[in-house]
């Protein structure tokens, strides 16, 4: 008898991969960030990536850092986690997981609260020092929800479409 194999991915693991191949989707040169939601029965719900708004042209719009080189993105651009809550067309949320690439900024920190969601689930806390950061953990612990800091298994998965093997 064979048993199953023990090297599988966990849900966490799961869904950040969602996240990180939503992200891909991005087309932001410098930061790339996706986001998947799910229920409590492990159901996606939604994704989103970092991005213009539907008829924001990403050709017209700038994709600018510096304010020096001219407008910049940030006016503009919809971070993931706002659009995988938008993407969701109005369905409930409540009780929800987020995973996300990247610590949600204060403003999607508002969206995620207002959401319902319960749970977030982040990678990347590059800018854990920062004031928007601060406000965001001020406003996700106020309205009592949980932040875990993935600590993935497995260093990387990788998915190889000529042959369709993981």
């Amino acid at each position: 008898m064979v048993g199953k194999r023990d090297d599988y991915i966990s849900w966490d693991e799961y869904f950040m991969g969602v996240a990180l191949l939503a992200a891909q989707r991005s087309k932001d040169p410098s930061t790339q960030v996706g986001c998947c939601i799910v229920d409590e029965d492990n159901r996606i719900l939604s994704t989103g990536y970092n991005g213009f708004p539907q008829g924001c042209s990403d050709d017209v719009f700038p994709w600018n850092r510096n304010a020096d080189e001219g407008e910049t993105k940030y006016p503009f651009v919809v971070h993931a986690e706002l659009n995988a809550i938008l993407n969701t067309r109005g369905k409930s949320l409540f009780g929800s997981r987020l995973y996300v690439a990247l610590f949600p900024c204060h403003e999607c920190a508002k969206a995620i609260i207002q959401a319902g969601v319960r749970e977030v689930i982040f990678l990347s806390d590059k800018y854990k020092d920062t004031v928007s950061d601060a406000n965001s953990r001020r406003m996700l612990a106020a309205a009592g929800i949980k932040l875990t800091k993935l600590m993935p298994k497995k260093k990387s998965i990788i998915v190889n479409f000529d042959t369709g093997e993981v």
